[in-house]
């Protein structure tokens, strides 16, 4: 994923959180008001700590992008992140040239000439994540210690991040 520099402390906490995480899954609601959960691999955090992602222009959660959820884990360093926010589509050929990879070839074979090719954009509102990068060794000791003392005892950072929307 490319990281933009960003603007305030909380997208750069964010961009930091996820930037090595890969796949994330998207979740959307339908018109039936169910959840509806795909993976998704963002391409770009821009400045304004946007999220971007190619997708079918005709696949169904482009109807379904005005609540967004993307929640992303490091399992083996212990690190979730839940990111709430709004999408839009683009149809930027500009920017679909810059972040273009040979491993959406399969899915549009004509590349960014495909015609069924868009952007997504996932625009932040809020996020929540839990950060224990602690070694195994101290996060077993910190789950003993809470089991004895009977509440949470050094399980890490849990945040909350509060993002303004920009343009």
């Amino acid at each position: 994923m490319k990281v933009e520099d960003q603007k305030s402390p909380e997208l750069k906490k964010l961009a930091d959180l996820i930037e090595d995480m890969g796949a994330a899954m998207m979740i959307t609601m339908d018109e039936d008001e169910r959840l509806v959960s795909r993976p998704m691999s963002p391409l770009k955090i821009d400045t304004n700590g946007a999220l971007w992602f190619f997708t079918d222009i005709n696949s169904n959660k482009v109807q379904q992008i005005d609540r967004v959820n993307l929640s992303f884990s490091n399992e083996s360093d212990s690190i979730y992140v839940s990111v709430a926010g709004h999408g839009v589509v683009s149809n930027d050929r500009e920017l679909m040239r810059e972040l273009w990879t040979h491993f959406m070839k399969p899915w549009f074979p004509d590349g960014v000439e495909s015609p069924q090719l868009a952007l997504l954009k996932v625009t932040p509102q809020t996020v929540e994540y839990w950060d224990s990068t602690h070694s195994k060794m101290v996060r077993m000791f910190a789950i003993a210690a809470s089991v004895i003392a009977a509440r949470p005892i050094g399980m890490g950072e849990h945040g909350k991040l509060s993002i303004v929307d920009s343009p």
